[in-house]
């Protein structure tokens, strides 16, 4: 079982939907969308557990049911770093989704990464949309 690190602010920005206008709505649909995660599968990972951290403007949003925050009070990178390295330290299997580079770098070995795309491929899959 997995525990499936969500950085977000990437996940929001990765597609140009208008998000800018209100990050902090964006966000709060991409939570709702990441609820209905736990128990099912997202590529060969079987996520048991969904962790999101959000940061500035969406520091604030409601945590829905099915998702856990981290709120950053400053940088998200920092902040997915740390729990990401608490979860590996507590023997956690780890699934970061993320397409910052600098980021991934910043991750325990061994850590299991992912992109946007791929997430939000299965979001969509899950809705029924087939794509974005």
């Amino acid at each position: 079982m997995t525990v499936l690190l969500v950085d977000a602010a990437n996940v929001v920005g990765s597609r140009p939907d208008g998000w800018w206008r209100d990050r902090a709505a964006a966000t709060t649909r991409l939570l709702l969308r990441l609820a209905a995660l736990p128990g099912q599968r997202l590529e060969e990972w079987s996520v048991e557990e969904v962790v999101a951290v959000v940061e500035g403007a969406a520091r604030d949003v409601p945590e829905p049911d099915g998702v856990s925050l981290v709120r950053a009070p400053g940088s998200g990178d920092d902040a997915l770093a740390a729990t990401a390295a608490d979860l590996a330290a507590a023997g956690r299997r780890v699934l970061v989704v993320t397409a910052d580079r600098g980021l991934r770098a910043r991750l325990p070995g061994g850590t299991a990464v992912t992109g946007p795309g791929r997430l939000l491929d299965v979001l969509d899959r899950m809705a029924g949309n087939g794509s974005g």
